[in-house]
């Protein structure tokens, strides 16, 4: 993880900051994620039937758990001195190439693609992050995830 002062973060654009530690998406994070959402579709929480007839021959993590997880491995790559307060602003671009497997390892890679003043109090950063799953050519998520600085 690298530490970055709020006032030298313009200096990191364009740059690779670094990975996140793996983490594994379990079965009982997926259950959890389909409880606090209502989405409880057998592909995501039907162990035997998943198994059987999905795809990808087992439970598949929620995109949408996926892109939820950011803000966590991100943290582990990351972290900007000197601010408040940190805001997720929103995501551009959001795709999910591929299924997260129950059990899988997960990890982000991350960019800082741009920073920008938003007025006197606030900054808002961009950054491109990649979500790669451990042992597979295509990512589970490509996004921009926007964040709000603020001073």
């Amino acid at each position: 993880m690298i530490t970055v002062d709020i006032n030298d973060l313009e200096a990191y654009q364009g740059m690779l900051i670094g990975l996140s530690p793996w983490v594994t998406v379990s079965q009982a994070m997926i259950n959890a994620f389909a409880d606090a959402t209502g989405d409880h579709q057998w592909i995501h929480v039907d162990l035997e039937r998943a198994n059987r007839e999905s795809p990808w021959k087992s439970p598949v993590a929620h995109g949408y758990l996926t892109a939820s997880l950011i803000p966590r491995l991100n943290s582990e790559v990351i972290k900007v001195t000197g601010t408040s307060a940190t805001i997720n602003y929103g995501l551009n671009k959001l795709r999910f190439p591929a299924a997260v497997k129950a059990g899988s390892d997960i990890r982000s890679r991350v960019e800082l693609v741009s920073v920008k003043r938003v007025d006197d109090h606030r900054l808002l950063a961009t950054y491109q992050t990649v979500v790669e799953i451990r042992n597979e050519d295509k990512p589970a998520c490509v996004v921009e995830n926007l964040a709000m600085y603020v001073l």
